[in-house]
């Protein structure tokens, strides 16, 4: 007996474990969070790109201004990617590592490894970027 595909649909979705499906949330969050401050630096919206960044991060650059000038002068390929891609991914706890291909403004290959934190409230903050120059970058 063959099954249509929507009812065999449903029935993956109902006999997986829900915890396969909470394994994913914490990356896609991730790389929902690192496009929307992409899109806020291209944007050149420091309030929404300085919105994503951690506590840690904020006592570091305590004023948006700070933040950004920071993003322009040491990730010129983060600030402004030619283009980008999701690579890797590494939970580990509380912290989600996320590996980002990018073509800097000049046409170089970058990898950056991102450093997501989540926060007592249960979102995800970035909490650092480490810029690699190569794609792809070293193992997570």
């Amino acid at each position: 007996m063959k099954l249509p595909a929507a009812l065999f649909l449903c029935i993956l979705t109902i006999t997986l474990p829900s915890s396969f499906a909470r394994a994913e949330e914490p990356v896609d969050t991730a790389q929902s969070i690192i496009q929307n401050q992409i899109d806020a630096f291209l944007n050149d919206d420091a309030k929404t790109a300085y919105s994503f960044a951690s506590p840690t991060i904020r006592g570091k650059f305590p004023s948006e201004s700070a933040f950004f000038d920071m993003v322009k002068k040491g990730y010129a390929p983060v600030y402004r990617p030619g283009n980008f891609a999701f690579g890797r991914s590494k939970v580990a706890g509380d912290t989600v590592v996320q590996e980002v291909l990018i073509s800097g403004p000049d046409g170089k290959d970058w990898t950056a490894l991102y450093q997501l934190v989540k926060q007592p409230d249960g979102s995800y903050k970035i909490n650092g970027v480490h810029m690699v120059r190569a794609a792809p970058g070293p193992e997570i």
